[in-house]
Order: structure tokens, then C-alpha cells, then sequence
């Protein structure tokens, strides 16, 4: 038991000390923000008049669920450039000289980064509404799509936290987790329905967990047409429950993973 206090009491004071870097570095945050709000506006109004949504569904509303998955998915590369910037600039080495849990490190890391998606889902939301996507459900529907965003991010921070683990410099990561995130990002239903895209791409997409949180997420807005078709992948009938089993599988490889890796960096 008193392990686990440690724990909890050391990546507490992490994410604190990650989190103060908001007020002393305002513009970091401000850059953050900026970036979903860019994406909403340039694809509500530059593709907006020139795609249109699946069963008849509004654009802006179909869009907006893509752009939650697309920001949270590309906020976990700061997690990555983040931990290979401390290693880089020596902050690791303060850490090992610390009497504190060495997985509270990465854990303080990966969960202060929840703040920021969380600022950064609130003013695509705002920036959402302005455009006009509406959420048609209940709250408490719109409350479990926005959890199950957040949950998916976190989930795939410990990826990206991994790979600063191991890589030499911040720009590296930046470098390496764009190969992965762009084609899990655009081949998928994030933009545009899955099911206009040729058939190799189209499987690739309906399987794609991006897809599934995209999915779920828009279904939890009320952002499909209730009488559409019924997609023919799994995946894609149960989005929700999809994204949660891709959520256990990452978190039971990377978690692991990210602390045996912060240990062996710790050592050296």
C-alpha cells in the first residue's frame, strides 16, 4: 500500500510540474490550441461546400467527431517529444537522483497531457458550435463520447511515450510519429465516409481504430443518419466497444513497455 501512495503522491507532483509549464510558457499553449481550431475552419468552410455527408447528414456535423480523433490522436506526439526533450536536456538525470517512484515520471507525464486535450477538445467544441455542429443526444451520451476521446488519447500517449523513450531528440519523434499518425488519421472515416474509398483502403479504414473512436463519438453526438445502412464490418457496428478493446490492448503493451524503457534510460 504504501508503494502505491508513493506512486500516486510522486506522479501527482510530475504532472503538477508539467502542468505549471502552462503558465510559464503560455505560448506553448496557445500553438496547441490554435492547431484544432485551424482544422475546424479550414475544413468546415474550404470542403465543406464541396463534400457532402453520408445518408444526408450535415458536413460540419460529420466532420467535427474527425477532428476530435485527428487532435487527440496527434496531441500524443507531445507526450513523446516531451519525455525525449527532459532526457535530452538532462531532466531525466535530475530524476534519478530523486527519491521518488521512476514510473511516476512517465505516468505524471501521460496524464498531464489529458489537461491538454482537454482544453483542446473544449475549444473545438466552441469552435464547433460556431460552425454549426450540434450535438443531438442526451448529456449524458455527449459526456460518455467526449470520455471515450479522452480515454483513447490517453491510451495512445503511452505509444508515443515509448518512442521519446528511445529516440535521440524531440525532432525525431516529431518525424517518426508523423509516418504512423497521418495514414491512421486520413485512411479512415475521419473526413470522409469510409465507404467511398477503394476497397484495400476501405477495409484498412473500417478496421482502423481511429475509425472506431471517430464512429463512436458521432454516434454518441447523434451525428448519423439513424436510417442508414447498417455497416457491414464489426468494427464498425460496435464502434464503442471497439475503441475500448483497442484502448485495453495499448495500455497493456505500452504502459509496460514505457516504465521498463524509463528504467533502463534511468539507469544509464
Amino acid at each position: 500500500m504504501s508503494q502505491l501512495m508513493w506512486l500516486v503522491s510522486d506522479g501527482y507532483n510530475v504532472t503538477r510540474r508539467n502542468l505549471i509549464k502552462i503558465k510559464r510558457v503560455p505560448e506553448l499553449l496557445i500553438w496547441i490550441l490554435m492547431s484544432p481550431i485551424m482544422f475546424v475552419l479550414l475544413f468546415a468552410y474550404v470542403f465543406g461546400g464541396s463534400i457532402e455527408g453520408p445518408g444526408g447528414v450535415n458536413y460540419r456535423e460529420f466532420l467535427i467527431a474527425g477532428i476530435f480523433a485527428q487532435t487527440v490522436v496527434f496531441g500524443a506526439t507531445y507526450t513523446g517529444a516531451s519525455l525525449a526533450e527532459d532526457m535530452q536536456k538532462g531532466i531525466i538525470d535530475r530524476f534519478r537522483s530523486l527519491p521518488m517512484t521512476r514510473s511516476a515520471v512517465v505516468i505524471g507525464r501521460t496524464v498531464s497531457d489529458v489537461v491538454y486535450n482537454v482544453l483542446s477538445i473544449t475549444i473545438m467544441a466552441l469552435t464547433g458550435l460556431l460552425v454549426g455542429w450540434r450535438i443531438n443526444t442526451s448529456f449524458w451520451e455527449a459526456a460518455a463520447g467526449f470520455g471515450l476521446l479522452l480515454l483513447f488519447s490517453y491510451a495512445f500517449s503511452w505509444v508515443l511515450a515509448s518512442i521519446g523513450l528511445v529516440v535521440p531528440g524531440p525532432e525525431v519523434v516529431n518525424n517518426a510519429s508523423f509516418m504512423v499518425i497521418m495514414p491512421l488519421t486520413f485512411i479512415s472515416n475521419a473526413f470522409v465516409p469510409s465507404e467511398n474509398l477503394p476497397t484495400p483502403l476501405r477495409i484498412f479504414a473500417e478496421w482502423n481504430p481511429v475509425s472506431a473512436v471517430t464512429q463512436a463519438a458521432r454516434n454518441l453526438f447523434g451525428n448519423v443518419n439513424p436510417a442508414a445502412p447498417v455497416p457491414d464490418a464489426w468494427s464498425m457496428q460496435h464502434p464503442e466497444l471497439y475503441t475500448l478493446i483497442w484502448v485495453a490492448v495499448l495500455l497493456v503493451i505500452f504502459v509496460p513497455l514505457s516504465v521498463n524503457l524509463y528504467k533502463k534510460v534511468a539507469k544509464k
